[in-house]
């Protein structure tokens, strides 16, 4: 009899342990299941997080060029002179990390000019400015209308003399319609100009320097200018 309940009491403590054996190899294989699936996850967010950086578009540098005609300034000109002057230009421009603008402007200006009633003097010639003008608004850089802010050096051809000048700008380039890829665009610009090459007093009047100069107007140490221009960017 004791025998027999010795037996039971061992059968049941058997079964126990391999319920219990059985148990923990589940909750062993639950847990594990759990650690992989965490070690999968974590693989597919770093593929999907490398995948977006190497999609991420790199910022580009060069984003077109401007080529700009002034309509205002012949009419200015030949206004103020009676229709005694011309002045015509073109320029380039070219837009770079959206702030920049690298600026070529070349033209021929010239005609007769009077200083009294006795001295009369013709006067012609090519001329060109370089220089570079900075789009100072920081919010929305991938707008295509920029307010722009520059400098220019520039050089006027007659004969006589070369001439070298200075010249602070201020204006704005505004997108006024796009087909395609290609854009037109208008804007205005003022200058304040000072000449660099100014004439020494007491000078010969074999040496006296012209008294126009492609480019720069009417000589002084000192002038103003302003332009209006259509372009067509490309």
């Amino acid at each position: 009899m004791r025998r027999k309940r010795l037996c039971s009491i061992l059968l049941v403590l058997l079964l126990s342990l391999a319920t219990y054996a059985k148990d923990s190899t589940i909750v062993a294989l639950d847990t594990t299941a759990v650690v992989l699936d965490t070690v999968i996850t974590a693989d597919v967010d770093s593929a999907e997080v490398t995948e977006n950086k190497e999609a991420k578009p790199r910022k580009q540098i060069y984003q077109g060029t401007t080529v700009k005609l002034d309509i205002a300034s012949p009419a200015i000109v030949a206004g103020m002179s009676r229709g005694r002057l011309q002045h015509y230009e073109v320029a380039v421009n070219v837009r770079l990390s959206n702030h920049f603008y690298p600026t070529l402007e070349a033209g021929y200006a010239g005609g007769r000019t009077e200083r009294g009633d006795t001295l009369s003097y013709n006067a012609h010639g090519g001329f060109f400015r370089v220089g570079l003008d900075v789009n100072p608004l920081r919010k929305h850089p991938e707008s295509p209308h920029a307010l722009l802010i520059g400098i220019r050096v520039g050089t006027g051809f007659q004969p006589q003399k070369v001439d070298c000048w200075g010249e602070i700008v201020a204006g704005c380039q505004v997108e006024i319609a796009k087909v395609g890829n290609t854009a037109f665009y208008m804007g205005w610009q003022g200058r304040f100009k000072f000449l660099f090459t100014r004439q020494a007093e007491g000078l010969p009047a074999a040496e006296v320097w012209p008294i126009y100069i492609p480019g720069y107007g009417s000589r002084g140490d000192t002038g103003w200018g302003a332009s209006y221009h259509l372009g067509w960017k490309f």
